[in-house]
């Protein structure tokens, strides 16, 4: 992540993607802590199809600047978190309510799948912001929760950890997205980001 205007051909799309993120936490969050029901997965799914198109531009922006694990994790996002997740809450909402079953282990394999990678990317983002490598771990918590709620662990206590890691993480996005857009805009230090845990 450059935090530096001239080091991008276009302006830093950043804050843009972690907006989008912000939206998809507190989306997902709101449903893992029961307070709003299953019966929004298609209203959740309408707002996830409007991430992907911004995680999806961030991504390219972020392979354009040669970022390599920003551009992976923003294009992860954009289709797994923000499309698939809004096909899928739709799906299973439309299933739930014509009587049909499903298996919920399957979400159970593919989160496992999408966690195992985000885990190996998370080491990269050792020399951006502190910030954001922590908003990372957050999500890595809340993934390991969602993949044992879809292999049937159901623990109230599980949803409870998962939607306040979701939460966290989302605020985390959102200060960071103003701070770097408030700081690149004035160029100065409006709002502080911190430094990477690695030089």
């Amino acid at each position: 992540m450059s935090a530096h205007a001239q080091d991008h051909l276009f302006s830093n799309p950043l804050p843009a993607g972690l907006g989008a993120l912000a939206i998809a936490c507190f989306g997902f969050g709101a449903i893992m802590s029961g307070l709003v029901t299953h019966d929004a997965a298609p209203i959740l799914a309408a707002w996830l199809l409007g991430g992907f198109f911004v995680q999806l531009v961030v991504a390219i922006i972020e392979f354009r600047d040669k970022n390599l694990p920003g551009a992976n994790v923003f294009l992860v996002f954009s289709c797994i978190f923000m499309l698939t997740g809004a096909i899928s809450n739709g799906a299973k909402y439309f299933l739930h309510h014509a009587g049909m079953t499903f298996d919920p282990a399957i979400e159970g394999w593919l989160w496992l799948a999408t966690s195992l990678w985000i885990f190996i990317m998370l080491p990269c983002f050792l020399k951006s912001p502190k910030i954001l490598f922590i908003l990372g771990f957050l999500l890595c918590i809340a993934l390991v929760c969602l993949v044992s709620v879809n292999f049937g662990l159901k623990l109230a206590i599980l949803r409870q950890i998962c939607s306040l890691c979701l939460f966290g993480a989302g605020i985390l996005a959102i200060y960071l997205a103003g701070a770097l857009s408030l700081n690149l805009h004035f160029g100065r230090q409006v709002l502080p980001i911190s430094t990477p845990f690695i030089k």
